[in-house]
């Protein structure tokens, strides 16, 4: 006696018995056309978004030069400050012998 009780609508081997075929029947044509809409409509709002997208125009929009150095970040390590560290002696040192 099996714990789950197996459906009347698939065999032994869990393939769609002719019942279940038939009791489908009425469905098919009403779910082919649902899907149909569905995927349309995804691809009709997929195509508007890359086409309103491509229209912008950034021509105007000024970029900002590269920064000199890199933004400090804070809780980088000890190794990140020792470098700065590094960075400004050597910045101090061409400052003094330029002078």
């Amino acid at each position: 006696m099996p714990i789950i009780p197996r459906s009347t609508y698939y065999d032994e081997h869990y393939r769609q018995t002719a019942a279940l075929i038939r009791a489908r029947q009425p469905f098919l044509i009403k779910n082919i056309i649902t899907g149909i809409g569905i995927c349309g409509f995804v691809i009709s709002v997929y195509s508007f978004t890359i086409n309103a997208v491509a229209q912008d125009d950034f021509s105007d929009v000024q970029v900002p030069d590269a920064p000199a150095q890199p933004p400090h970040t804070p809780n980088a390590g000890a190794e990140t400050s020792t470098t700065q560290a590094v960075l400004d002696q050597q910045r101090e040192k061409t400052k003094n012998s330029s002078r």
